[in-house]
């Protein structure tokens, strides 16, 4: 279901302000002034000159003014200026309510959603959201400004942790975000990507759904992680509990079972890998203890960098 923008609480407005200021400036900075955002695509505005991609490239963007300089065929790209959706799919289960380092899983994951809409619209997309919490989809319209940022941080963050069941669909949210937004854009997909009731020796059940979306949209799967659900600490006896189920249970953490789990983790971590992989998703990985501000940003400078390989150098013809 559609909600409309809703009251900001002033000190909730306070507290989302400094997170956008936060998000804006840190990347302004690591950016060096890159305004393109993450999006590459036609319109009107001329970028870089590059290689021409024979069988890839539409000749009808065939620079000959490079072309003649250099005597290699080059195209321009353009840079998108019209207006276009992008639309994240934020993940609100309760696992992404645990976090042992500077900040809950949730926190990131907020935060991505705030740089992703940032970057969209610095090429004039309008940005909305699909939300997975208790078990229900909810949908926040597609807007642009800042203000309209701020009313969907503010939503986001209003959201009560969810309990301990049922738990959202992740394959059934992709599947109502392509079939509800058809129009061509950017889809991103904020989520630890954990799934207790999936068969690890089979492919995960959001796979086939986010390849179909990948197929007509420009995606990217932001998977948010905690240091502690790569290994345990030496603590001995501890009482652990299941986010998802909201069962506990005392564990000895001997060295036995800390390098079991450490193997059933990274085993878990490789399986989402693989699955992005072969949905042929951009894969952005975003830690509770790290910089993630910094992480997106040498993503987006890392994804342009293999968009546009720079050109080999070519010798000056000689006269």
């Amino acid at each position: 279901m559609d909600h409309p923008a809703a009251p900001i609480d002033p000190r909730r407005h306070a507290a989302l302000r400094r997170l956008e200021l936060r998000v804006v400036r840190r990347l302004d900075g690591l950016l060096h002034g890159e305004h393109l955002g993450l999006r590459l695509g036609p319109g009107s505005e001329p970028a870089e000159a590059r290689l021409y991609q024979p069988g890839e490239d539409d000749v009808r963007h065939m620079d000959w003014s490079v072309t003649a300089r250099t005597t290699v065929p080059h195209v321009r790209d353009l840079v998108a200026d019209r207006e276009l959706e992008s639309w994240t799919l934020l993940d609100l289960s309760p696992s992404m309510d645990f976090g042992t380092a500077q900040a809950q899983k949730r926190d990131v994951a907020i935060g991505a959603l705030a740089a992703v809409t940032v970057l969209t619209q610095r090429v004039g997309d309008r940005f909305g959201a699909h939300l997975l919490h208790d078990g229900r989809i909810r949908r926040w319209p597609a807007r642009s400004g800042k203000n309209a940022l701020l009313s969907l941080l503010s939503a986001v963050a209003a959201t009560p942790h969810a309990g301990a069941a049922p738990r959202p669909d992740l394959a059934e949210a992709i599947t109502d975000l392509a079939r509800t937004r058809p129009r061509r854009g950017l889809r991103v997909i904020i989520s630890d990507f954990l799934d207790p009731t999936a068969d690890p020796a089979a492919p995960a059940p959001w796979e086939r759904p986010l390849r179909r979306l990948a197929s007509r949209h420009q995606t990217l799967a932001v998977e948010v992680i905690d240091p502690r659900e790569l290994d345990l600490p030496d603590i001995g006896l501890i009482t652990m509990a299941d986010p998802e189920t909201g069962r506990t249970r005392e564990v000895h953490l001997s060295a036995r079972v800390r390098r079991r789990y450490a193997h059933a983790a990274a085993a878990q971590r490789e399986a989402v890998r693989s699955g992005l992989l072969r949905c042929g998703v951009p894969h952005l990985t975003l830690r509770t203890d790290r910089d993630w501000v910094r992480d997106i940003a040498r993503f987006v400078i890392e994804q342009r960098r293999t968009a546009h390989p720079p050109p080999p150098h070519t010798p000056a013809t000689p006269r």
